[in-house]
């Protein structure tokens, strides 16, 4: 009913209206033949959420004209009192706004909505660029941009696997993993993925609502692609000495970053699909449902409360990551990407299949440290070994 209200209040009836007495008329006749929108859940959900957004923030409205319509009341308030009665009474509104207000700043929307390993690596990002510590700076926004496509690549990988999509370059992956050179997986492999993925052949057939035409998205755009190649060629010229003097650092600095931002915007789709860790999965016969506590991992710090969420299916993984699709949908990404507390520095973090001096390992999005623990029967099933 939503749906269909938001429809005939959308303009379409305009052309059908005839003026009587001056007001814009329309009988059951002039709409009789009309073909209404078919039933679209996700579609409902959204104007839902749109409609509940809007009636917050008329209600915010109304508590600050009766805040600001009762500072000075009738029997003479003094103005020392009514300040004070301002100052109290709206504090939360002003809260409110200034955490509304937020959110039109990309940087603190990555920060806090996009998945922890992304989240993290921007705030250091942020933090080196404001203290001017070029260096730093310049090498944290190149390890920025390679761990966003890296995330990327491996929720590509792993939601095609379970599309059933098969990846050439997910092949190309396992042979880089097998081969007898010490070197893991980089920027090019992430590409690779990302780029095939972008093929609207291999995605063809999978719901529109489907995260991987998201993902596939990622590089179509031409401004993104051309950031991707200018990080790319200063990512291999750091890695082969050929490194910005201290003359040209500022403005490769600048340069870089705002690469980094073109490649963020164009994937902002990831502050709607939340990484979760699913922790405890509760099955109930008699409603055929389960109750699933898990933590949202988003947001540039490991440590969020836990949540619960009501799922169809019991066939969900406890300790297991998911990806949390725009429907609703989980998408599992092990062992594509693994989440657990590092060995190193004792911190909750996101490990990929990695490849040390010839030995298997699992190396850490955010701070890339190794773990020698491989669950290689998962990695072989899902073609990386």
């Amino acid at each position: 009913m939503r749906l269909i209200l938001a429809y005939l209040g959308s303009g379409v009836l305009d052309y059908r209206a005839r003026s009587v007495g001056g007001l814009a008329h329309i009988s059951i006749r002039d709409i009789a033949d009309m073909r209404l929108p078919n039933r679209d859940d996700m579609l409902t959900e959204a104007l839902s959420e749109i409609v509940k957004a809007g009636e917050e923030l008329r209600q915010w409205s109304e508590e600050a004209e009766i805040i600001v319509g009762s500072v000075f009341s009738p029997h003479g308030d003094t103005d020392s009192s009514a300040r004070r009665q301002v100052i109290e009474a709206g504090q939360l509104l002003r809260l409110r706004a200034d955490a509304a207000g937020r959110l039109d700043d990309f940087g603190y929307t990555v920060r806090t909505r996009f998945p922890y390993p992304i989240a993290l690596r921007w705030r250091e990002v942020e933090a080196r660029v404001s203290s001017e510590d070029l260096r730093p700076a310049y090498n944290a926004i190149l390890a920025a941009a390679e761990i966003l496509l890296a995330y990327c690549a491996l929720s590509t990988a792993a939601l095609a696997r379970d599309a059933s999509v098969e990846l050439s370059s997910v092949t190309s992956l396992r042979t880089k993993l097998s081969s007898k050179s010490g070197g893991g997986p980089g920027l090019g492999e992430w590409v690779n993925i990302l780029a095939e993925a972008g093929s609207a052949r291999k995605r063809r057939g999978l719901p529109e609502e489907h995260p991987l035409h998201d993902f596939g998205q990622l590089l179509a755009n031409l401004d993104a692609d051309e950031a991707r190649k200018r990080v790319a060629r200063r990512r291999n010229d750091e890695a082969h000495e050929r490194r910005v003097d201290d003359v040209n650092l500022p403005a490769a600095v600048q340069e870089s970053l705002a690469d980094l931002k073109i490649l963020l915007e164009q994937a902002t789709f990831l502050a709607d699909m939340p990484l979760i860790e699913v922790t405890s999965v509760d099955w109930n016969s008699f409603r055929r449902e389960a109750t699933l506590s898990f933590r949202r991992i988003m947001g540039d710090h490991p440590v969020v409360p836990t949540e619960t969420m009501i799922n169809a299916s019991s066939a969900v993984e406890r300790r297991s990551l998911y990806l949390v699709g725009r429907d609703r949908s989980l998408h599992l990404l092990r062992p594509f990407l693994l989440g657990k507390v590092c060995s190193e520095c004792r911190t909750w973090s996101t490990f990929h299949v990695d490849k040390v001096a010839g030995a298997i390992a699992m190396k850490t999005l955010e701070h890339g440290h190794l773990s020698s623990e491989v669950d290689s029967i998962s990695l072989q099933e899902a073609g990386l070994l």
